[in-house]
């Protein structure tokens, strides 16, 4: 209603008439777009039991991703997969599932306003740059589903990373690690041989092979302390999203102690 009524004061304020009733039309879309919002934002506010800090970001996460899987025109199998497994990840239930797709859908709709969303979600967290980047590394997560990202995905992704004031040279960093994770991963998994897995190691913790002892554990102990569960849940992250930070220190940890033993080994 209230959309309606600014639209028509506007709209009469500045075209007389035809902006009354150009206004109007338009506040009713707004209205009707807020109206979808609210409900999506109280649902999830609802089921996941959290204030509204926590419903925004558990909104705005999978909104995002659901616009960024549609980027290319057509959201794949592979994203729907990675979006599911993700949700699964989280230990979500059916009904916080539910929440989460449909939040999801939300992001996929061609008029979603995903600048303004990014935004809004910066405002309230802009005072706290770990849970910033914890976020990008959540939409890294199903912008590289395949491995590779494609242009349009970029893209959106380098919007986030603007609107989050997180620099493009971070950015790339992040990109490198997040990528050097998903092979390290498969790595440990299929056995790799020692010499890739101490690669892909390295590039985990975004240093290079020929660091001093003092700077791998610095850039170890900076990457844990972003990552840290406790930290991340007094910042504001919903408690449903820090097994992704736990995760990740999994990761930061397993790949630390491969690069201590390998230099240990080849002293």
């Amino acid at each position: 209603m209230w959309g309606k009524i600014l639209g028509a004061l506007f709209g009469l304020a500045l075209l007389k008439l035809p902006g009354l009733v150009l206004g109007i039309v338009l506040g009713h879309f707004f209205d009707q777009w807020f109206k979808r919002r609210l409900g999506h934002w109280e649902g999830l506010q609802g089921v996941f039991g959290q204030d509204d800090e926590q419903a925004l970001f558990m909104y705005t996460s999978f909104a995002a991703m659901g616009h960024i899987a549609k980027a290319t025109g057509v959201v794949t199998k592979a994203h729907i997969a990675q979006a599911s497994h993700f949700m699964q990840q989280l230990g979500l239930n059916k009904q916080q599932q539910k929440e989460a797709q449909a939040a999801f859908r939300d992001g996929k709709a061609v008029n979603f306003p995903f600048q303004a969303q990014i935004t809004e979600f910066y405002q309230r967290y802009k005072q706290r740059p770990d849970v910033l980047q914890l976020f990008l590394e959540i939409q890294l997560s199903i912008a590289c589903v395949a491995g590779q990202v494609a242009p349009e995905q970029w893209q959106l992704v380098k919007q986030v990373a603007q609107c989050l004031h997180i620099s493009p040279a971070a950015l790339e960093q992040l990109l490198q690690a997040y990528q050097a994770q998903s092979r390290f991963q498969q790595g440990q998994a299929k056995g790799a041989d020692d010499a890739a897995a101490v690669v892909s190691a390295y590039q985990v913790l975004g240093i290079k092979n020929d660091v001093s002892e003092q700077e791998l554990k610095r850039a170890y102990r900076k990457l844990m302390s972003q990552h840290h569960p406790d930290k991340l849940m007094a910042q504001g992250v919903p408690a449903a999203m820090l097994d992704v930070a736990k995760r990740r220190t999994q990761d930061i940890q397993a790949a630390y102690e491969l690069i201590k033993q390998h230099r240990a080994k080849n002293r």
